[in-house]
């Protein structure tokens, strides 16, 4: 069951809107259509001399949400004109927009872009329909998965109390060192994901394996000793990112970002992530045990 929607604007003003409490809002939805699978467009081949024709390729059109809303007698004590203005606000047509909303199973969100936003002011219950087009067709958890493989882990939570003035009973964080790991994802569409690796000594030949597709990403030792003038050395921060669209290899060393995205292998396979376990490793030639190894990733759905 849907519970409610969150609509943040441009200018990051958000307005929740609870379905089954309007007066809160002023808002009722009466209906909402856009939030299950998007549409696939699948590209097809004619046979000269068969029957049919021969799969080419597949792609995810976007998302298209509309919604239907009618202005409700609401606890702030909001006209139907001040309501309809409320709408032009959260809801300022070729403007992007955040949607979030919030089921019983699932938090998600997507980007969209409002198309079009036609109230209807001369009627005996006034409201508005909204179209918002998202470019991504697919909702993505809020909170991003951790994965930590080898760094500090955060233990430290509250509320906390302790118990003993004798022994140390309270732990901040545990270091771990874990070169492998299966990260499960449980989304229904292949994601890429953010690796950060922080240096407190000197590594060459780092290579991170995808066990479970057989892809790999190097970095390669000779050309990251060309561009920056040496290997990987203490107090480098490297971030690799994999996720479609959005696909970079960053070297922070000195206060100084650098685009290392060259230094790569030829042969670099854009780690994904695919629905159940996926099992991780990084290497390295010489000072495996200097690098701090996590990887960080969202959550995509086909629909809500």
């Amino acid at each position: 069951m849907i519970k409610s929607i969150t609509i943040t604007n441009h200018v990051n003003e958000s307005y929740e809107i609870t379905l089954t409490r309007p007066d809160l809002s002023g808002f009722l939805i009466s209906r909402i259509d856009g939030l299950g699978p998007p549409k696939a467009e699948i590209g097809m081949i004619d046979l000269a001399t068969n029957d049919g024709g021969r799969y080419n390729s597949a792609k995810v059109t976007p998302r298209n949400i509309t919604m239907d809303i009618i202005f409700h007698d609401n606890e702030a004590g909001l006209s139907i004109e001040e309501l309809r203005q409320k709408s032009y606000k959260y809801f300022p047509i070729k403007k992007e927009i955040k949607f979030l909303i919030e089921t019983d199973e699932r938090v998600c969100e997507t980007y969209g872009y409002v198309e079009s936003n036609e109230p209807v002011i001369f009627a005996e219950r006034a409201g508005t329909s909204i179209s918002i087009i998202c470019p991504d067709p697919y909702f993505y958890s809020v909170n991003n998965q951790n994965t930590v493989f080898s760094g500090t882990q955060s233990l430290f939570e509250f509320p906390f109390s302790n118990d003993s003035l004798d022994f140390n009973l309270i732990d901040f964080g545990e270091i771990i060192s874990i070169p492998e790991q299966t990260v499960y994802y449980s989304g229904d569409v292949d994601v890429g994901v953010i690796i950060y690796i922080h240096a407190i000594g000197q590594a060459d030949g780092l290579t991170i394996h995808n066990i479970t597709t057989s892809g790999i990403i190097k970095i390669d030792t000779v050309k990251l000793i060309a561009l920056t003038g040496s290997t990987i050395i203490a107090g480098d921060d490297i971030t690799i990112s994999t996720v479609k669209g959005e696909k970079y290899v960053t070297l922070l060393r000195d206060g100084e970002y650098i685009n290392i995205l060259n230094c790569l292998d030829k042969d670099v396979d854009w780690l994904q992530l695919s629905k159940g376990d996926n099992l991780l490793l990084y290497t390295a030639e010489f000072g495996a045990l200097n690098l701090q190894f996590r990887v960080e990733n969202r959550v995509a759905y086909e629909g809500v």
